[in-house]
């Protein structure tokens, strides 16, 4: 659906000026600067996110730190980005068949940014041993795999958690790819983009591989537990079959949006299925997300405990507990931008590639906010464990707490 019959049916009006694969770029940037931003700010409340993840720490005082270095490859990809869209606009002036012919400027574009993450330029980024680290951990996490704690367990599960927001991303990804090399002689990755290019099956399952590989993951957790010398220590695992269950509840919601898709008159049967399969998953991600990741109480019977904000907890290192409250309702509302689809005036806006682009935005953007709270909660439990359960009263007057002298 275009929203713009004053332009050529191929292309709808916001991708003549931002096409698919400079707003891949620009999620992809957006979110190298959004984890500096993290770092950045849970180094501030002294929370060591490196340490956490098993990343290599820096060798020497001299060195910048892992906020600074990400900060600079957000730079110099933010630089790359911005000039070639510049050239672009420069050569294409908004003329549709002049967008469809220089598709090649913005894919050159999205092989400078992958070489800029994967080539170890080391004034450009981060150390070679950390390059190193982090392509080693991205090889173990694309089949699902996960690390031994001590290996860095931790920052396996947030990057495969980070991957699920980036599903729909990753499907574009792949359109664009397909568009350019499969969509017929004059194929183009900057034309109207064909959700349905290489068929009605590999989108959908694109979609699918980063819930699949948190899946395995889960899984993976649970076999350690049963095994020895866990066992004892941890309980019998189910946790991580609740886990597990949860991002299984994924994979209704792209089948039957897929089905959807395929269907011209669409089917009244079909939509109910789709709209409880999503409403199942958004609800049983959003009470993992405050009870589980963020270990917070709203959920529990202790959630009016006198030793707490209510529906909180004890220790809050990030921030003042109404900063809590406002995270738990953005979670719940960002999850639930399925529901646009209720409505018939809404669901038309929806079909947009502008609202389209604004969803998946929407979708990072809660992803980020996510990664604040559950860092904060590993940190809070490895101090736990280092410190002794009955130390824990002491993270109530942890430096993160003491706000009046924030800046």
């Amino acid at each position: 659906m275009d929203g713009d019959p004053a332009v050529e049916p191929q292309l709808d009006s916001f991708s003549l000026t931002f096409p698919l694969p400079y707003r891949i770029a620009f999620i992809v940037i957006l979110a190298v600067w959004g984890w500096g931003l993290n770092l950045h700010f849970l180094h501030r409340r002294r929370i060591d996110v490196p340490a956490l993840i098993r990343y290599p720490g820096r060798s020497s005082s001299s060195q910048i730190t892992h906020h600074q270095s990400t900060y600079r490859l957000a730079t110099f990809l933010s630089l790359a980005s911005g000039s070639s869209i510049l050239l672009f606009w420069a050569l294409t002036r908004g003329d549709p068949r002049r967008v469809i012919d220089y598709d090649w400027l913005p894919m050159i574009n999205l092989l400078v940014l992958a070489a800029l993450f994967l080539v170890p330029l080391r004034r450009l980024s981060v150390s070679h041993t950390g390059r190193s680290r982090l392509l080693w951990t991205l090889r173990r996490v694309s089949i699902g795999g996960l690390a031994e704690a001590k290996d860095g367990k931790f920052g396996d599960i947030l990057l495969a958690d980070v991957l699920t927001s980036y599903a729909k991303i990753l499907a574009d990804l792949f359109v664009c790819l397909c568009m350019s090399l499969f969509d017929g002689s004059d194929g183009s990755a900057t034309a109207r983009p064909d959700r349905g290019c290489g068929g009605a099956v590999l989108v959908p399952l694109i979609m699918a591989v980063p819930s699949v590989i948190r899946l395995r993951q889960c899984l993976i957790e649970f076999v350690r537990v049963r095994s020895v010398p866990y066992k004892e220590a941890t309980g019998w695992g189910g946790q991580h079959l609740a886990n597990a269950a949860k991002y299984s509840t994924a994979f209704p919601v792209i089948v039957l949006g897929a089905m959807l898709r395929g269907q011209k008159d669409g089917s009244p049967g079909l939509f109910r299925a789709w709209v409880a399969a999503c409403l199942l998953n958004s609800l049983y991600s959003f009470y993992w997300d405050v009870a589980k990741d963020w270990d917070l109480t709203l959920f529990s019977k202790d959630r009016a405990s006198p030793g707490h904000p209510f529906g909180l907890r004890r220790a809050l290192l990030v921030h003042k507990p109404a900063v809590y409250y406002a995270v738990i309702a953005l979670d719940l509302t960002l999850r639930c931008t399925w529901m646009i689809k209720l409505s018939s005036n809404m669901d038309r806006i929806g079909d947009f590639e502008s609202s389209i682009f604004l969803l998946q935005f929407l979708e990072v953007f809660r992803r980020w906010v996510w990664i604040f709270f559950r860092v904060e909660t590993e940190w809070i439990r490895n101090s736990a464990v280092n410190l002794g359960m009955d130390d824990m009263v002491l993270l109530g007057d942890y430096p993160g707490n003491k706000y009046e002298d924030d800046d």
